[in-house]
Protein backbone atom coordinates (compact mmCIF):
# COMPACT_ATOMS: atom_id res chain seq x y z
CA UNK A 1 0.00 0.00 0.00
CA UNK A 2 1.25 3.46 -0.81
CA UNK A 3 0.41 6.81 0.72
CA UNK A 4 -1.81 7.62 -2.28
CA UNK A 5 -3.69 4.31 -2.01
CA UNK A 6 -4.34 4.90 1.70
CA UNK A 7 -5.69 8.40 1.08
CA UNK A 8 -7.78 7.18 -1.87
CA UNK A 9 -9.41 4.50 0.29
CA UNK A 10 -10.27 7.03 2.97
CA UNK A 11 -11.77 9.30 0.32
CA UNK A 12 -13.73 6.40 -1.19
CA UNK A 13 -15.39 5.79 2.19
CA UNK A 14 -15.69 9.51 2.91
CA UNK A 15 -13.45 9.29 5.98
CA UNK A 16 -11.59 12.37 7.19
CA UNK A 17 -8.04 11.32 8.10
CA UNK A 18 -8.01 13.56 11.19
CA UNK A 19 -11.18 11.84 12.47
CA UNK A 20 -9.68 8.33 12.48
CA UNK A 21 -8.86 8.21 16.22
CA UNK A 22 -12.42 9.31 17.09
CA UNK A 23 -13.91 6.76 14.68
CA UNK A 24 -11.80 4.02 16.27
CA UNK A 25 -12.89 4.93 19.82
CA UNK A 26 -16.54 5.10 18.73
CA UNK A 27 -16.43 1.71 16.98
CA UNK A 28 -14.62 0.04 19.88
CA UNK A 29 -17.13 1.52 22.34
CA UNK A 30 -20.11 0.37 20.27
CA UNK A 31 -18.75 -3.20 20.21
CA UNK A 32 -17.44 -3.16 23.82
CA UNK A 33 -13.95 -3.99 22.57
CA UNK A 34 -10.53 -3.06 23.92
CA UNK A 35 -7.41 -2.28 21.90
CA UNK A 36 -3.70 -2.27 22.79
CA UNK A 37 -0.73 -0.89 20.85
CA UNK A 38 2.86 -1.98 20.29
CA UNK A 39 4.92 0.70 18.63
CA UNK A 40 8.42 0.84 17.28
CA UNK A 41 8.85 3.41 14.50
CA UNK A 42 5.89 5.50 15.72
CA UNK A 43 7.37 5.80 19.20
CA UNK A 44 4.09 6.12 21.11
CA UNK A 45 2.26 8.29 18.59
CA UNK A 46 -0.62 5.83 18.17
CA UNK A 47 -1.16 5.74 21.93
CA UNK A 48 -1.12 9.52 22.01
CA UNK A 49 -3.63 9.83 19.17
CA UNK A 50 -5.95 7.35 20.89
CA UNK A 51 -5.70 8.94 24.32
CA UNK A 52 -6.25 12.42 22.86
CA UNK A 53 -9.88 11.32 22.33
CA UNK A 54 -12.27 11.73 25.24
CA UNK A 55 -13.59 8.34 26.32
CA UNK A 56 -10.48 6.44 25.27
CA UNK A 57 -10.03 5.04 28.77
CA UNK A 58 -13.05 2.79 28.20
CA UNK A 59 -11.34 1.01 25.29
CA UNK A 60 -7.58 1.47 25.79
CA UNK A 61 -5.48 0.15 28.68
CA UNK A 62 -2.01 -0.51 27.29
CA UNK A 63 0.53 0.85 24.87
CA UNK A 64 4.08 -0.49 24.63
CA UNK A 65 6.85 1.49 22.96
CA UNK A 66 9.22 -1.29 21.92
CA UNK A 67 11.94 0.52 20.02
CA UNK A 68 14.63 -1.97 21.02
CA UNK A 69 14.62 -5.56 19.80
CA UNK A 70 15.20 -6.76 23.36
CA UNK A 71 11.91 -5.19 24.43
CA UNK A 72 10.11 -6.70 21.45
CA UNK A 73 11.43 -10.09 22.54
CA UNK A 74 11.12 -9.80 26.34
CA UNK A 75 7.86 -7.86 26.68
CA UNK A 76 5.96 -8.73 23.50
CA UNK A 77 7.19 -12.33 23.03
CA UNK A 78 8.57 -11.69 19.54
CA UNK A 79 10.61 -14.67 18.37
CA UNK A 80 14.36 -13.95 18.64
CA UNK A 81 15.08 -16.02 15.54
CA UNK A 82 12.62 -13.95 13.46
CA UNK A 83 14.26 -10.76 14.71
CA UNK A 84 17.66 -12.12 13.72
CA UNK A 85 16.75 -13.64 10.36
CA UNK A 86 13.94 -11.43 9.08
CA UNK A 87 14.73 -8.23 10.95
CA UNK A 88 12.60 -5.99 13.12
CA UNK A 89 11.04 -4.48 10.01
CA UNK A 90 9.13 -7.54 8.77
CA UNK A 91 5.58 -8.84 8.60
CA UNK A 92 6.41 -11.65 11.02
CA UNK A 93 7.66 -9.27 13.69
CA UNK A 94 4.74 -6.86 13.15
CA UNK A 95 2.22 -9.69 13.62
CA UNK A 96 4.02 -11.01 16.72
CA UNK A 97 4.16 -7.53 18.23
CA UNK A 98 0.40 -7.07 17.71
CA UNK A 99 -0.41 -10.49 19.14
CA UNK A 100 2.01 -10.02 22.03
CA UNK A 101 0.52 -6.70 23.13
CA UNK A 102 -3.03 -8.00 22.70
CA UNK A 103 -2.25 -10.91 25.03
CA UNK A 104 -0.25 -8.76 27.45
CA UNK A 105 -3.13 -6.31 27.85
CA UNK A 106 -5.94 -8.85 27.66
CA UNK A 107 -7.34 -6.75 24.81
CA UNK A 108 -9.56 -7.82 21.94
CA UNK A 109 -7.39 -6.13 19.30
CA UNK A 110 -3.66 -5.51 19.13
CA UNK A 111 -2.08 -3.20 16.57
CA UNK A 112 1.61 -2.61 15.97
CA UNK A 113 4.04 -0.62 13.85
CA UNK A 114 7.57 -1.43 12.84
CA UNK A 115 9.38 0.36 10.08
CA UNK A 116 11.97 2.80 8.84
CA UNK A 117 10.94 6.41 9.31
CA UNK A 118 14.28 7.83 8.16
CA UNK A 119 15.94 9.90 7.16
CA UNK A 120 18.63 7.21 7.57
CA UNK A 121 18.42 3.46 8.07
CA UNK A 122 16.88 2.43 4.77
CA UNK A 123 18.25 -0.13 2.34
CA UNK A 124 17.47 -1.28 -1.17
CA UNK A 125 15.19 -4.02 0.18
CA UNK A 126 13.67 -1.86 2.91
CA UNK A 127 13.84 1.80 1.90
CA UNK A 128 12.91 4.70 4.16
CA UNK A 129 9.12 4.76 4.46
CA UNK A 130 8.77 0.96 4.65
CA UNK A 131 6.34 0.22 7.48
CA UNK A 132 4.56 -2.93 8.57
CA UNK A 133 1.31 -2.59 10.49
CA UNK A 134 0.49 -5.68 12.53
CA UNK A 135 -3.05 -6.59 13.55
CA UNK A 136 -4.14 -9.28 15.98
CA UNK A 137 -7.84 -9.87 16.48
CA UNK A 138 -9.23 -13.06 17.99
CA UNK A 139 -7.50 -15.88 16.09
CA UNK A 140 -6.41 -13.69 13.19
CA UNK A 141 -2.96 -12.18 12.83
CA UNK A 142 -1.93 -10.31 9.72
CA UNK A 143 0.33 -7.50 8.57
CA UNK A 144 -0.06 -4.68 6.08
CA UNK A 145 3.02 -3.50 4.20
CA UNK A 146 3.00 0.22 3.51
CA UNK A 147 5.36 2.39 1.52
CA UNK A 148 4.79 5.76 3.16
CA UNK A 149 7.64 7.66 1.55
CA UNK A 150 5.52 10.09 -0.44
CA UNK A 151 7.26 12.87 -2.32
CA UNK A 152 9.28 14.96 0.15
CA UNK A 153 8.05 12.86 3.10
CA UNK A 154 9.78 13.75 6.34
CA UNK A 155 10.41 11.46 9.29
CA UNK A 156 7.52 13.09 11.14
CA UNK A 157 5.18 12.66 8.17
CA UNK A 158 6.06 8.96 7.79
CA UNK A 159 5.49 8.37 11.51
CA UNK A 160 2.18 10.23 11.46
CA UNK A 161 0.94 8.30 8.42
CA UNK A 162 2.03 4.99 9.95
CA UNK A 163 0.13 5.80 13.16
CA UNK A 164 -3.00 6.80 11.25
CA UNK A 165 -2.83 3.68 9.07
CA UNK A 166 -2.49 1.52 12.19
CA UNK A 167 -5.52 3.26 13.72
CA UNK A 168 -7.43 2.63 10.49
CA UNK A 169 -6.43 -1.05 10.61
CA UNK A 170 -7.68 -1.19 14.22
CA UNK A 171 -10.94 0.46 13.11
CA UNK A 172 -11.38 -2.14 10.36
CA UNK A 173 -10.66 -4.97 12.84
CA UNK A 174 -13.25 -3.55 15.25
CA UNK A 175 -15.75 -3.68 12.38
CA UNK A 176 -14.77 -7.33 11.80
CA UNK A 177 -12.98 -6.55 8.53
CA UNK A 178 -9.42 -7.26 7.40
CA UNK A 179 -7.49 -4.53 5.73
Amino acid sequence: MTYDEFIAELEEYNINIEALPELLIKELSLKSLKIATAESCTGGLISKMITDVSGASAVFDCGVCSYANEIKEQVLSVNAEDLKLKGAVSKEVAMQMAEGVRKLAGADIGISTTGIAGPTGGSELKPVGTVYIGVSYMDKNYAVLANLAAKNATRDKIRQLAALLAIYCGFKAAKGENY
